[in-house]
């Protein structure tokens, strides 16, 4: 089959197209024959090995423990492992498979769901990390209840216009934060109001929020914390910069620190990838609750040019790849 391989961390150079095996399954574990997949700032850390730490969550300290790139995948079953129950050969899935960015993929049976009836595989295949994340941040740290104010920061990204939507879906009145470009987007997607980064802050003025989300954003703890109400929740999603060996996190730890000190409650969290929150995600996008947003598509030859425009920081949504 033909795969997106790599033996060494860098840049999108790094990356070449070869024929390689079939990957092998386990009992609990399906193959997974790829018709689209997803990319997302998790790749570009695999990819590059940084920050630092993400080479000791098992990825491999001096080179990639597994050479095929990508994540996010939507296709159909092939085969299956004698101990799945969920899945038969010829199911359409969507889901979370190591190593995507190739024909074939295999996938634990509980990171995968049968693909929403009204995706196509390309949208299908941009849902399981960036929208359960936006679950997890919402649901189950932000707390999220209908009337609430929501700021989303980072709301035209990956993560960001999922969690637009399921805020919307949860009741709450949303405002995201976006650049100049992209705002007739965010507001088409649902948000109540948007606000330009580049005209306005969102610190300033007399609007406060019950919860917000940073999406990959860089704003201080204190200007993040003068947006929320006295006893209001910051949820921190990711984080960029900060350098090769804290990635951003340091802004994350000191929220953690600083929470037990203060009425607001600050935090940040590691997406725990799991079949019931795809479930849970399957069933809002039948609903037509939440739709997917695809910027551009690349074909599976294509990956590292796919990836060079994600880190331009352009993208209204996801990027897809083809295969």
């Amino acid at each position: 089959m033909k795969a997106i391989f790599y033996t060494e961390y860098g840049s999108p150079d790094v990356l070449e197209l070869r024929d390689i095996d079939k990957p092998e399954i386990a009992d609990d574990e399906v193959l997974v024959r790829v018709h689209a997949a997803g990319v997302g700032r998790d790749v570009w850390h695999v990819m590059t090995g940084l920050p630092y730490p993400i080479r000791l969550a098992g990825y491999g300290l001096r080179a990639p423990n597994n050479p095929v790139i990508g994540s996010d995948v939507a296709g159909v079953v092939e085969a299956v492992g004698k101990k799945v129950s969920r899945f038969q050969p010829g199911d359409e899935v969507f889901g979370i498979g190591k190593g995507s960015y190739a024909e074939y993929v295999s996938a634990h049976e509980d990171k995968l769901a049968h693909k929403p009836a009204n995706l196509t595989f390309e949208q299908a295949a941009v849902v399981a990390i960036m929208g359960s994340t936006a679950l997890q941040a919402l649901r189950d740290h932000g707390k999220v209840r209908p009337g609430q104010e929501v700021l989303v920061i980072g709301a035209s990204g990956g993560v960001g216009t999922y969690a637009v939507q399921l805020a919307k879906a949860f009741g709450a009145h949303v405002t995201g934060v976006c650049s100049t470009t992209k705002v007739e987007m965010v507001r088409s997607i649902g948000a109540d109001h948007v606000i330009d980064y580049t005209r306005e802050d969102f610190a300033e003025g007399d609007q406060r929020y019950d919860l917000i989300l940073d999406i990959g954003g860089n704003s201080s703890l204190a200007r993040l914390r003068r947006a929320l109400t006295p006893e209001g929740a910051l949820v921190i999603v990711g984080g960029e910069g900060g350098g090769r060996w804290l990635g951003g996190t340091d802004r994350q730890i000191r929220a953690m620190m600083l929470s037990p000190l203060v009425s607001q409650k600050l935090g940040t969290f590691v997406n725990k990838e799991n079949h019931e929150d795809l479930l849970v995600l399957k069933e809002l996008i039948e609903a037509g609750k939440v739709t997917p947003v695809i910027d551009r598509t690349y074909p599976l030859s294509e990956v590292p040019e796919a990836i060079r425009y994600l880190e331009e920081g352009h993208a209204r949504g996801k990027v897809v790849i083809t295969v």
